[in-house]
């Protein structure tokens, strides 16, 4: 099978991120003066298990956010998983 480059506009612009919440994760957590290890514990008690290291690596995008738990960043950090998504719901709406 012949390799296809991605060519999907949104590839370029994640810039090799594997998310697009990240940096708004990050920009909450640092709002809400949240350690990664106090999400992480806020995190736990919502029952979603995630690790301070895989925090760290979702904000800088080396790892992928799962529905369920993007949904939980959004409880913890008391905002919408829309208001998390906006960088690239905006992204969508340029030619």
């Amino acid at each position: 099978m012949k390799n296809i480059p991605n060519k999907r506009k949104y590839c370029k612009e994640l810039k090799n991120r594997l998310n697009t919440v990240g940096t708004n994760i990050y920009l909450k957590r640092k709002e809400l003066n949240y350690s990664r290890q106090k999400l992480s514990d806020q995190l736990m008690l919502k029952g979603i298990d995630i690790s301070t290291q895989s925090i760290y690596d979702i904000e800088i995008g080396k790892r992928t956010v799962l529905d369920f738990e993007l949904c939980a960043f959004a409880k913890v950090l008391n905002t919408s998983a829309d208001e998390l998504l906006k960088d690239f719901k905006a992204s969508l709406d340029r030619p």
